[in-house]
């Protein structure tokens, strides 16, 4: 018995416009030839569309196959025709038959604008940048404020190098020389610590990065330079410097704060921390109870207050996947209300369609991306068609519009750096770029990746950004400024879907091609003895060897992007 899996739900079936939608169905590895759809308005006894389904890749387990189709009516009900490889059945909502008047059909009843996923547009073509502010720039660059130790030194958990706005706002013409269209910036709200991860004022910038002045200075400068800019929302908890948390730890049971926390017993105890923390026990960063009616009230206002002080084009959420999903609708409703066109993008590790429905977020911090690349591309502990199969099943993990506003980073503040990871070769990193550039979604590049800083984990991985341009490595540089031109250029890296062509020992080929046919981009990275000749006609774009720009023909080791238009 062939295995088929198909719901009407996402990320298998969603509405993308007022009578349209996307359905796949996922069929055993092999065993389907050719996939159809027959659909109807569900009031009607008659099918009205037939449309065959493109395959959209294998997992190792799952054949995917995809389509999308227009019932002009929006009531769609729809079931699959599979010709398998002795027999054509029918797939229904109560299983298979070789009848169609035998199973039920599926259904979207009502195919409506406000279900649709709409995530802001200019997402497209974005390049994401982070910056940890206390390492990217000074004020200024030859002195140190007090407290600061210099530039070069080893960062420790405490270290304090004296980062600030104005510092990154110097720099704004460098970020749009390397491409970048979309800055965050990790906490800059008043906290005790280097990080800003443990808020004690979420209406004030910390006085050592800066004022409200300069975040508005800063963000009115990166808008005329085409790059916007968002922060970075601590609501899961604040830090134990919050005022309402020092009320609480002062007046006990006695504070009107009291519910603000989730607290056991009569009085907060801070050496044997009795209250919940982000992680565990870590006394400084008292969880917050967002379901708390005045505790939501706060944070939703610093969540518009922000949009409308300095003009910011988004959140970045930490920790998003342990507050309710309750809060965060109201959130996103708040946030698209202050601005329309701005960007949610959680801090989710995991499989994250939760949070991924159209109500919540418009995309997360891709950090299974990540895992899956850096072990293909950087560390070679995942063979090519693993990475293959790895591959097609995120894509199909979440709806589409999802993938597109998805934040793809080989590294963060939080993560080991991509050369690091790497053991220093270059080449490794230059892949992992070529495929995080030309991958659905937006590319996001930690400060100091494009220059080749290296670093391990946390606070290895905090280092003051590299300025000395002697100490960069320009090629890395290079090749980032270049995808990232290609990316904001090219349609079909912009809004098409990717599908692997080849993936073996031999050679990593695949496509963006777009729903309205617009001309596919390909990338291949051969990993053959003999060349890989491109066609006669080829627009190449990006080649990693000059034989190829030559003659076509990409050597060993080597890498193309380019289009047969």
């Amino acid at each position: 018995m062939v295995v088929f899996y198909h719901r009407s739900t996402e990320p298998e079936a969603y509405s993308t416009g007022r009578n349209k939608a996307r359905l796949t169905l996922r069929i055993e590895s092999g065993a389907a030839k050719r996939v159809f759809v027959a659909f109807a308005d569900r009031y009607d006894e008659n099918g009205s569309g037939y449309e065959e389904m493109m395959h959209g890749g294998n997992d190792g387990t799952w054949d995917y196959f995809d389509v999308y189709v227009v019932q002009p009516t929006g009531r769609l009900k729809y079931v699959f025709y599979v010709e398998l490889l002795s027999e054509s059945v029918w797939f229904g909502e109560n299983g298979v038959h070789q009848e169609q008047a035998m199973v039920d059909s599926f259904q979207l009843a009502y195919l409506t604008e406000r279900d649709n996923y709409e995530v802001p547009d200019w997402v497209k073509t974005a390049i994401a940048y982070e910056i940890f502010p206390d390492r990217f720039a000074r004020s200024h660059p030859q002195k140190a404020p007090p407290g600061c130790q210099s530039w070069n030194s080893a960062p420790t958990p405490t270290t304090l190098l004296g980062g600030t706005l104005i510092g990154i706002h110097r720099y704004l013409p460098y970020l749009a020389d390397l491409g970048v269209t979309l800055i965050y910036l990790t906490p800059i709200f008043r906290s005790p610590s280097n990080h800003k991860y443990d808020t004690s004022d979420y209406f004030d910038i910390d006085p050592q990065f800066g004022s409200k002045a300069d975040l508005r200075n800063l963000v009115r400068e990166a808008h005329k330079l085409g790059m916007r800019v968002i922060l970075d929302a601590v609501f899961n908890h604040c830090g134990d410097k919050f005022a309402h948390f020092q009320e609480v730890v002062q007046a006990g049971k006695g504070s009107p704060y009291w519910n603000w926390f989730f607290i056991r017993g009569d009085k907060v105890n801070l050496d044997e921390p009795n209250f919940e923390t982000f992680a565990n026990g870590i006394a400084s960063m008292p969880k917050l109870n967002v379901a708390h009616d005045q505790v939501e009230r706060y944070l939703l206002d610093v969540a518009t207050y922000w949009i409308r002080e300095c003009d910011i084009d988004g959140w970045r959420l930490d920790v998003a996947n342990e507050v309710d999903h309750v809060f965060w609708r109201k959130f996103r409703a708040a946030v698209k209300e202050t601005k329309p066109d701005a960007l949610i993008i959680g801090e989710v590790w995991h499989d994250s369609l939760p949070w991924l429905r159209g109500d919540q977020f418009d995309g997360v911090m891709n950090y299974i991306f990540r895992s899956v690349v850096l072990q293909h591309f950087v560390r070679k502990t995942l063979p090519v068609q693993e990475f293959a199969q790895a591959i097609t099943r995120l894509l199909h993990q979440y709806p589409q519009p999802a993938n597109a506003a998805m934040f793809n980073l080989l590294g963060s503040h939080d993560t080991a750096r991509v050369l690091t990871e790497a053991g220093g070769k270059v080449e490794r990193v230059i892949e992992a770029l070529v495929f995080q550039f030309t991958y659905p979604g937006i590319p996001m590049v930690y400060y100091g990746d494009e220059v080749g800083m290296t670093g391990s984990t946390d606070p290895d991985c905090r280092k003051g950004m590299e300025w000395n341009k002697k100490r960069q490595n320009k090629k890395i540089k290079d090749i980032v400024r270049r995808l990232a031109t290609l990316k904001a250029s090219l349609p079909a890296l912009a809004i098409g879907e990717l599908k692997f062509i080849e993936a073996n020992e031999k050679l990593l080929l695949y496509q963006r091609t777009s729903e309205d046919e617009t001309c596919a981009v390909n990338v291949v990275m051969n990993r053959d003895g003999q060349p890989y000749a491109l066609s006669p006609h080829a627009l190449i774009h990006f080649a990693t060897s000059s034989e190829t720009w030559q003659s076509g023909r990409v050597p060993r080791n080597g890498v193309a992007i380019w289009q047969d238009c």
